[in-house]
């Protein structure tokens, strides 16, 4: 398990993960434009649905300064489909089922919840530059306000 987190300029690691269509998504066909990999814990829950619909309403300025939004949960792509339905996304989510993807961006690890510790997905954003590198790595960022804080940074 990767525990070391990216830092900006480091290569963004590459996969391949189906989406909620079933159609592979492979990170460097991308190549040439910019792209928001947000990781979230559990679709259909509340803080990640609230964290889904700040992207779906800001989608339109990021596509106009040039990103791509891309979702990634361990949920299955049946599931993904519903989510997207049912709350009209109107961009890709992907299915890390065996959280490998989590691994290599290092937002799989240690959570403590309630006093418990759990191994679980640390709710993390990425953007990704033309030539496949982290711009900006947020790690353990909160689904309120996050989208927002997200477009001051990048302009958009």
């Amino acid at each position: 398990m990767t525990t070391t987190r990216l830092e900006p300029g480091s290569a963004a690691p590459d996969f391949t993960l189906v989406d909620q269509d079933d159609k592979a998504v492979t990170l460097k066909d991308l190549r040439g434009g910019r792209v928001i990999l947000f990781f979230y814990p559990e679709a259909m829950t509340p803080g990640c649905t609230k964290e889904a619909c700040d992207f779906r309403d800001s989608l339109a300025p990021l596509q106009a300064a040039g990103y791509t939004i891309l979702g990634i949960s361990r949920d299955a792509p049946e599931k993904l489909r519903r989510f997207r339905e049912r709350d009209g996304l109107t961009y890709d989510l992907l299915s890390d089922p065996d959280h490998k993807v989590h691994e290599a961006y290092a937002v799989w690890g240690e959570k403590v919840n309630y006093g418990k510790t759990f191994m679980g997905v640390i709710r993390s954003t990425f953007v990704v530059d033309e030539e496949g590198r982290i711009s900006d790595a947020l790690y353990n960022v909160r689904a309120t306000g996050h989208v927002a804080r997200l477009r001051t940074l990048l302009g958009a």
